[in-house]
Formats: structure tokens, sequence, C-alpha cells
């Protein structure tokens, strides 16, 4: 079984993308990934998230920029923590987006 780790559906949160088995839509996600939360706390405090689904969720807020412009910086880096290289691991490459899903290299 594929799963569509983002889902919208009118029904359901307004018809709001959200993660895939959580009550958490693609805005909430990035709203804690800019307030400062890490990967190991979203999946902390919200157990119902997957590695997967927090990716997928950062990877289509790149596909609707316009719906989610303020959260993206003027680099065209989502701010806030991403995950870190060793986080992206085992990620499928079309979740691995540079400044996005995984942190720009500090340098």
């Amino acid at each position: 079984m594929t799963i569509k780790w983002v889902v919208t559906d009118p029904l359901v949160m307004n018809g709001e993308p959200f993660c895939y088995g959580t009550r958490l839509t693609v805005r909430n996600i990035l709203e804690l990934r800019s307030s400062g939360y890490t990967l190991a706390r979203m999946l902390k405090d919200h157990p119902e998230l997957r590695r997967m689904g927090v990716a997928a969720a950062y990877a289509y807020a790149a596909g609707h920029r316009d719906r989610y412009a303020e959260f993206f910086e003027r680099d065209g880096s989502l701010a806030g923590p991403g995950y870190s290289a060793a986080e992206a691991d085992g990620l499928p490459e079309r979740y691995r987006i540079p400044g996005v899903v995984i942190k720009p290299a500090s340098g």
C-alpha cells in the first residue's frame, strides 16, 4: 500500500491539507517549525506524526509556496529548523529538498 502522506479532503480539517493519520495540517507543522520545533520535538510532542509525514508536509509547502508564503525566507528556504542530513537518511529523493526539508549547510 502506498500512503499519501499529505491528504486534502473537503470534509476534514475544513479542506486544509493535513498529514495522514493526524489532525495536524501542513500549516500547523510549518508553524511548529517556524516556532523553533525540531523534528525530534515534533515527533515527541505529536506521536501520531511520522518522519515521512513531516517531510511530505514540507515538500507540499514547497510546491504550494503561494499558499504558505509567510513561512519562506527570501532565499526560498523554509523558516526554522529542518531535518539534519542524518535525519533525512532514508527519505525518498523527492523529499530531500535542500533548504526546505534538509537544513541548509551552515557555513
